[in-house]
């Protein structure tokens, strides 16, 4: 049969009185626990989380241009979209004027 342990309390010496000026931390003055992890979610959600697979050249290009490679990609993307190009690339167009 185990016996049960229990702790016994740290002896009280004259090194050890408590300083009025300086009492030791209570679970009161500590407050409640808060648990921050990531950022957080959005204030105004604008951008969806999606993952697209890019060539490694690509990848590495807008990587070295610093932090921030997303947001540079992204711009990118929305130039390409204010031109206003289709699925269609200017090569498939090129073709297609030749062969009409």
């Amino acid at each position: 049969m185990k016996h049960a342990i229990t702790l016994k309390s740290p002896k009280t010496t004259s090194s050890r009185r408590v300083d009025p000026d300086n009492p030791p931390w209570s679970e009161e003055m500590l407050g409640p626990p808060t648990l921050k992890r990531g950022r957080g979610p959005q204030k105004a959600p604008t951008k969806v989380l999606t993952t697209v697979r890019l060539d490694a050249d690509v990848l590495a290009f807008f990587k070295a241009q610093g932090s921030g490679y997303q947001t540079r990609i992204n711009d990118e993307l929305r130039k390409i979209v204010a031109k206003g190009l289709t699925t269609r690339s200017t090569r498939t167009r090129a073709k297609a004027a030749r062969a009409g």
